[in-house]
């Protein structure tokens, strides 16, 4: 997250007691954050918007009830895992509809922020990037959910081994042996890749 919610900043402490003005930082402040990390997960850019907006909504709920028990951004990725879950269930026992952001063919229209980025001075720089994070992006995509959650958690939004375990409801244990086996399977996947392009050349 780019900002610190704890202590003393902790946006649904201050809401409950009638300030709403961390809370609205907090949104404005980690949208991107929210967005991101449910686009690592494989969400399409409207779905992962409309679940940025769940994930919103539910924090503001839990205002009046909410009591902190540890780091309010660890909090957050937990409500942000349930909505994970809960959208992956909905869509399972529910048929196929083209998501905001997607045409009638099912492929994905382009970004907004893709467009404002290709319209920037630098465009080798640039393709160089997103070849190097859609590499990134496609060896996470071939992780099992549970080992990419680990991988996202830990590595991405740096919360610790305790805090992955209480939002994932798993043993610690269990989150250490995911995240070696995250890491190893990804350097396997990176290193792979060069010698692949390699050998059809």
């Amino acid at each position: 997250m780019t900002g610190t919610w704890d202590s003393e900043r902790d946006p649904l402490v201050a809401l409950r007691g009638g300030d709403p003005a961390p809370f609205e930082a907090f949104v404005v402040a980690e949208s991107s954050t929210f967005l991101a990390f449910f686009r690592r997960l494989g969400a399409s850019s409207g779905e992962a918007e409309d679940l940025v907006q769940e994930v919103f909504l539910k924090l503001f709920r839990h205002a009046d009830t909410y009591e902190p028990s540890g780091r309010f951004r660890a909090f957050a990725f937990r409500i942000a895992r349930n909505a994970w879950i809960d959208r992956r269930r909905r869509l399972a026992s529910a048929p196929r509809v083209a998501a905001r952001g997607e045409d009638a063919s099912g492929e994905e229209a382009e970004e907004p922020l893709a467009r404002e980025v290709a319209s920037l001075p630098g465009p080798a720089l640039i393709a160089e990037r997103r070849e190097e994070a859609g590499r990134v992006g496609a060896a996470l995509g071939q992780l099992s959910e549970g080992h990419r959650l680990v991988f996202e958690l830990g590595v991405v939004q740096e919360l610790s081994y305790q805090e992955i375990a209480r939002i994932l409801e798993i043993p610690e244990g269990t989150v250490k042996s995911r995240m070696f086996h995250a890491v190893r399977k990804l350097r396997a996947l990176l290193e792979e890749e060069p010698r692949r392009g390699r050998a059809q050349a």
